[in-house]
């Protein structure tokens, strides 16, 4: 103890005085270089200057008239380094300056707070307008509208301890709402089914027959949570992003802002939970107008999900936009319906695989619900549900597998496999629906109804009978007797079509 202690003395002592000597040394020599290498310099020259004859006179005054020009010239041009480098800075601060003063000018005059006055209405420099004026004057109207609308500032949501909700609480809370103020009735399993879709996809497709509630049931969850859902009539004409998005007019220099479009910019302004519905959307093809939200969706950070709407930025465009991307929030679910009959086309695996789906094929019993208010619900909360759900409820060991061996088995015999997209859906899911009231097992079936079963559909049926017979047994030997539900359905489905 005591060896260290004096080492550790002795290591302070010393680093101490090397710190005096830099600072001493630092001040020593910058005094040396203006005051004491001179005197020096000086001091020497009076000594040998001594013995000088005439011609060494001479010469010594020529050198030192030479030296004496070189150090001037030297801190000369050190003195016009050092001005032109603090003019430089000063510019480009003025330009900032400048820039922000315009950019502060401009949102005052876009958000009203400059009035026309009889004394500048007829100067040719004015700058006030009309409000109104000025969002048509820009290219993007709409656009700027909702900046005006929510004064540039994102709107928090206010949750009360009433609006905090468990995932169970929440789908009954939905399902009693939707029946008492809406006479629209759901099971459980379908409310369970779409907020554990929310959870593992930002595209959700509900399908099924006419007349089932596929419309109403965004519809009314918009209603739920006090933000409406935003209805989006899919077009045959769809054939790309454009015609859903909107695009520049070269002729009149403006943007032909979408419905879809601004739904999108608005959410941005928004902490809470906010639904697209594009209704019928088979009926264009659905891989070919989505693909890019198809493609962006995919990527991990939600920082990386931005779509470029025009090449550049310019003054007066829209304030969310930037560099005339928009990034598409994370708090925006879109929501599909689709019909399948002769009007639509077929959606193809590379969107089931990308997307919750929920098929509607009944409709519900009605019942009577007490009543019960709507609820305001931000983003950051859902959030944190779906979190706390996938790390209570995660799925069983003995599931998992389950899970593998079945995938084994239907890849070899069927050539069709989970792939790690699906099992991340399975793991997202799962604990969720388990959350939201229902159990494991019907969970993992409903997925690999939707997800692996339903692709049996491509397959060549006639020839695979014995095959089709044989997973129904492998289904109650790695998950139990009749527990596969939904799954064995389908096969037996495909079973009597042969």
């Amino acid at each position: 103890m005591a060896n260290f202690a004096q080492w550790f003395i002795d290591f302070f002592k010393k680093f101490f005085e090397d710190v005096w000597t830099l600072i001493k040394g630092f001040f020593l020599g910058f005094y040396n270089l203006f005051v004491g290498f001179p005197i020096e310099y000086v001091k020497t020259f009076r000594e040998a200057s001594q013995s000088f004859s005439f011609l060494d006179w001479l010469l010594s005054i020529f050198f030192i008239l030479i030296f004496v020009f070189l150090i001037l010239m030297f801190y000369i041009v050190l003195i016009q380094l050092i001005r032109r480098y603090f003019r430089f800075s000063k510019i480009e601060y003025d330009k900032m300056t400048l820039l922000n003063q315009i950019n502060h000018l401009e949102r005052k005059i876009r958000s009203g707070r400059f009035t026309q006055t009889k004394e500048s209405s007829t100067s040719p420099l004015t700058l006030a307008k009309p409000k109104q004026q000025i969002a048509k004057g820009s290219r993007f109207t709409k656009l700027n509208l909702i900046d005006e609308k929510y004064k540039y500032t994102v709107l928090p949501t206010y949750m009360e301890e009433s609006d905090k909700l468990t995932l169970n609480q929440l789908i009954n809370h939905f399902r009693n709402y939707a029946s008492h103020h809406h006479k629209l009735y759901y099971n459980e399993e379908v409310m369970a089914t779409f907020i554990a879709g929310m959870a593992t996809s930002k595209l959700i497709i509900i399908e099924g027959i006419s007349g089932t509630g596929k419309t109403s049931l965004p519809y009314v969850f918009g209603k739920f949570i006090s933000n409406d859902c935003k209805i989006i009539s899919v077009q045959p004409s769809w054939r790309d992003r454009f015609e859903m998005m909107g695009y520049f007019n070269e002729f009149t220099k403006k943007f032909n802002e979408t419905e879809f479009l601004s739904s999108i910019y608005e959410a941005t302004y928004r902490t809470d939970i906010n639904v697209i519905l594009l209704d019928e959307m088979n009926l264009a093809r659905v891989e070919y107008y989505f693909a890019d939200f198809l493609s962006l969706l995919e990527l991990p950070s939600s920082d990386e999900w931005l779509l470029e709407i025009v090449p550049e930025q310019l003054i007066g465009d829209p304030m969310n936009l930037k560099e005339g991307n928009i990034k598409i929030p994370e708090n925006i679910w879109f929501v599909g319906t689709a019909n399948n009959d002769d009007s639509t086309f077929a959606i193809t695996d590379k969107v089931y695989d990308r997307a919750s789906t929920i098929v509607l094929n009944e409709r519900a019993t009605p019942f009577s619900a007490p009543d019960t208010s709507n609820i305001k619900i931000s983003y950051d909360y859902l959030k944190k549900l779906f979190e706390e759900a996938v790390e209570k409820y995660s799925i069983s060991t003995k599931s998992l597998d389950s899970l593998e061996m079945l995938d084994k088995y239907i890849s070899k015999t069927f050539q069709i496999t989970f792939g790690n997209r699906i099992m991340k859906q399975l793991l997202e899911f799962v604990p969720v629906y388990i959350a939201c009231g229902r159990s494991e097992i019907e969970g993992i079936d409903y997925l690999i109804a939707r997800k692996i079963i339903r692709k049996f559909e491509s397959l060549n049926l006639p020839f695979l009978k014995t095959e089709l017979e044989e997973l129904l047994t492998v289904f109650d030997d790695l998950f139990g007797d009749a527990q596969l539900v939904k799954s064995s359905a389908l096969i037996r489905e495909y079973i009597k079509r042969i």
